[in-house]
């Protein structure tokens, strides 16, 4: 894999950020002699016939976009599969543009994707684009999902954050007024059940849902289930035991990429 860590000015944010990429490369170092890794340069899957598939991975609400590689194998992972893997930063947003910040929604789902395509030697086609997270990343990815489905051909979230109409936020201090504004989220983009109970199941990409049993967001997973069950939305879903930990996610980022629907 080449691994980058890259800098760079977002209009959208009015500011600088960053995002960690990790990228196929046509070479096997020791211990890796089995992997089969398309360079950036030997084709891959695409409309054009050009450009690796891509994963964008999102981190959770006390995390940033080192974090998947600092507590998972991610990149060896990733290597198996001749994967791209693509890890922004977007702070404490919900992958909201904020009442009172940045547009980050905005960001991640407008301009990211832009900016990926013009550097880097991925696909752009819907079949070889995917997205995944963990607990307010997973939100993230269920959320492009949901508004973005003619983007993605898979989407997995991770002990995911999944109903906004019922958290407590107090222990987060102002974060709730600084992403929400204080208004009540049912009904707005951001409410994912009720996105997903009016969604057109033919046009959503397929779903993964994987949270543990002693998780404090269980009860969310369990909800969003439920709303999928009443949209007639397919949903491969998990709820084993668990708890809110790198050595769940670890195990379960694995589990995604062997579930992602990639092409040979």
């Amino acid at each position: 894999m080449i691994r980058l860590r890259t800098d760079f000015f977002a209009e959208s944010l009015g500011m600088g950020t960053s995002m960690v990429v990790l990228m196929p490369q046509a070479a096997s170092g020791i211990g890796m002699e089995g992997a089969d890794a398309p360079g950036p340069g030997s084709g891959g899957s695409s409309a054009d016939g050009s450009g690796v598939p891509v994963l964008y991975l999102l981190h959770g609400l006390s995390d940033d976009c080192t974090i998947w590689e600092r507590r998972t194998s991610i990149e060896r992972y990733a290597t198996e599969k001749g994967i791209a893997v693509v890890m922004p930063e977007v702070r404490r947003s919900f992958y909201s543009d904020e009442a009172v910040g940045e547009k980050y929604w905005t960001f991640i789902a407008e301009e990211l994707p832009q900016i990926v395509a013009r550097t880097f030697h991925v696909s752009t086609a819907r079949a070889d684009t995917f997205v995944a997270g963990l607990s307010m990343g997973g939100f993230g990815a269920f959320k492009l999902a949901l508004h973005h489905p003619e983007r993605f051909a898979a989407a997995a979230s991770l002990s995911g954050a999944l109903d906004t109409t019922s958290f407590d936020l107090s222990w987060t201090g102002t974060l709730g007024a600084r992403v929400w504004g204080g208004e009540d989220v049912a009904g707005s983009a951001d409410d994912l059940l009720g996105l997903l109970r009016h969604a057109d199941p033919a046009a959503l990409p397929a779903l993964f849902l994987d949270c543990g049993t002693e998780d404090e967001l269980v009860d969310q997973n369990r909800r969003f289930l439920a709303a999928a069950e009443e949209g007639r939305v397919e949903i491969t879903s998990r709820l084993r035991p668990g708890a809110h930990t790198w050595e769940f996610w670890d195990e379960g980022i694995q589990d995604v990429l062997d579930w992602l629907p990639l092409r040979g």
